[in-house]
């Protein structure tokens, strides 16, 4: 009898025993299992989505479990860090977020993937001037014109909205040859503080890049018939380490969660149907 007891006691040890090894081995692998669910996703992304998108990582970070590594550059133009200066030096990038047809020609360059294409938001151009100066009447053609005219100085940005001032916007108003010659383009730098400073009397960028720049006051948009709306858009880069990390942050972008914070920045966000 009393050897059977012992058999029973030592049973129960052995038991007790691998219960608690498998316990503990439980614990000691479940930081590992949530760090392989868990990626580091590298970002870079052009200068009209910047300020809704500093709003939105932290959030995405909480939600996803996932860490964000951010850097920014100009949708064109060949600055050293615009984003095709940075792809052309192969940083490692999994998501670009950048003017629509811009990230369209990486596509077909076939840096970015496929299909991989979502718009995120709809932004337009407007003008800016120093805090406290006069704010120039831009409300028609005809004014517009004149202020263009009149201005000392003009700054512009070298991406997609600066490329429209000095390609199209001025030729339409017939007004290049006495425009062009005082105005300045911005390289890696908001045209906001360049007007801040008092390096530009006028800047003209993307509403949503002018909109947070201490020391200017907006004026206003472009006129509906110059007015120049561009889709600002993410895409996946071809290589990229963590791809299914960039598809949930971009889904994140287009939820309706997000869009309320977009919209404060001066941007038309484009919710996921």
């Amino acid at each position: 009898m009393k050897s059977t007891v012992n058999q029973r006691r030592k049973w129960l040890i052995a038991v007790t025993v691998a219960a608690s090894a498998l316990l503990l081995s439980s614990c000691t692998m479940q930081p590992a299992s949530v760090a392989a669910r868990s990626a580091e996703v590298r970002v870079v992304t052009s200068g009209a989505f910047t300020e809704a998108y500093k709003m939105l990582v932290p959030q995405f970070e909480k939600d996803s479990g996932h860490k964000v590594i951010s850097n920014y550059g100009a949708s064109m133009g060949n600055a050293a860090d615009s984003i095709p200066s940075r792809l052309a030096r192969s940083e490692p990038v999994d998501v670009l977020i950048m003017a629509g047809p811009a990230l369209d020609e990486l596509i077909t360059q076939g840096k970015v993937m496929p299909g991989s294409r979502v718009d995120l938001v709809r932004s337009s151009i407007g003008f800016a001037v120093a805090s406290g100066a006069p704010k120039p009447d831009i409300s028609t053609l005809a004014k517009l014109k004149q202020t263009l005219l009149d201005a000392k100085s003009i700054a512009y940005s070298a991406s997609a909205s600066g490329v429209y001032f000095s390609t199209v916007l001025l030729q339409k108003l017939g007004i290049a040859d006495q425009v062009l010659p005082k105005s300045k383009r911005i390289l890696s730098e908001r045209v906001g503080t360049v007007v801040a400073r008092g390096d530009a009397e006028l800047g003209l960028q993307q509403v949503s890049e002018l909109v947070p720049i201490a020391g200017i006051d907006y004026v206003g948009p472009l006129p509906d018939e110059v007015q120049q709306n561009t889709f600002f858009s993410a895409g996946i880069v071809v290589g990229a380490k963590q791809p299914e990390a960039a598809r949930a942050m971009i889904k994140f972008f287009t939820s309706a969660a997000a869009a309320p914070i977009i919209a404060k920045t001066g941007l038309e966000p484009v919710t996921a149907k």
